[in-house]
């Protein structure tokens, strides 16, 4: 398939980046974005063709607009992935059908299915929708840790999906990849309370129609909630309905509201600090 690339981010990913090539054969540009791996995924991705720029890791939103800015992509459309993720031969479909006709669009928000111990987490995820395929120089990413895709134009919907295996290194990866998280976490929030609460807006956070807007904002007035890890357990567990998920759902917005409450203590901790 012609007219869209593929970057993929990785750090130390021999166990799913194969798994993730495999699905990408439909695009003649793939791309390894890596963080100075030390195990065999700079040379999976060399035998599987991929071309790869290596670049050591500093946060989120600066490594990865350092890479739009800097690999030498193909073609005016980019689809992002995972090594944890698998791209679906319907999404293939869909994506090929949305850049032949996109009309305003800069990018597409698309559907995105986890997994948690062969569970399809249908309900408990907090959003199915990533901006995941998009023109590069037309987007921008902020934060130091999940960052908010800001995109200068119109952004479409594709209704298919992309799995993710969140949990295919076990639980332990899971704990130490979102303790690292949780400290850029932390030091984002300590950040926007010393720059005067990082442009927050209470109205853009209820009104604004752009959705990754809403959510930047949205994010920002959740951090100054009170009962953090327990408004995120309710809200997941029963707001969404995760416990339509089985145990799988109730494990799941149990991790997530751990992960919430290393982010309150560690922000505590670095508050305390002279």
């Amino acid at each position: 398939m012609s007219g869209i690339s593929v970057i993929i981010l990785t750090k130390n990913e021999q166990q799913d980046l194969p798994g993730c090539l495999d699905t990408m054969g439909w695009s003649d540009d793939v791309h390894v974005y890596d963080s100075m791996s030390t195990d065999a995924t700079v040379s999976i991705a060399e035998r599987y063709g991929a071309k790869v720029t290596q670049r050591p890791f500093d946060n989120w939103a600066s490594h990865q607009n350092w890479g739009l800015d800097n690999i030498p992509f193909k073609h005016p459309w980019v689809y992002y992935s995972d090594a944890d993720e698998r791209v679906t031969p319907e999404l293939v479909r869909a994506m090929q059908a949305a850049i032949q006709n996109p009309g305003d669009a800069v990018a597409f928000r698309i559907k995105r299915r986890d997994y948690l111990f062969g569970t399809w987490l249908k309900h408990v995820t907090p959003s199915p929708f990533n901006i995941r395929l998009f023109k590069p120089m037309r987007l921008r990413y902020e934060r130091l840790t999940n960052p908010v895709s800001k995109v200068d134009g119109p952004v479409g919907n594709i209704s298919e999906h992309f799995v993710h295996y969140p949990f295919s290194k076990g639980i332990k990866f899971w704990f130490e990849k979102h303790n690292s998280y949780s400290t850029f976490e932390a030091g984002q929030i300590i950040d926007n309370t010393k720059s005067g609460g990082g442009d927050f807006s209470l109205i853009k956070a209820l009104t604004a129609k752009d959705l990754n807007v809403r959510r930047f904002h949205q994010k920002e007035l959740y951090y100054r909630m009170p009962f953090r890890p327990l408004i995120m357990f309710s809200v997941l567990y029963i707001g969404k309905r995760g416990f339509l998920d089985g145990k799988s759902g109730f494990i799941y917005a149990l991790l997530r509201a751990i992960y919430e409450y290393m982010i309150v203590l560690k922000v505590r901790e670095y508050s305390d600090k002279p």
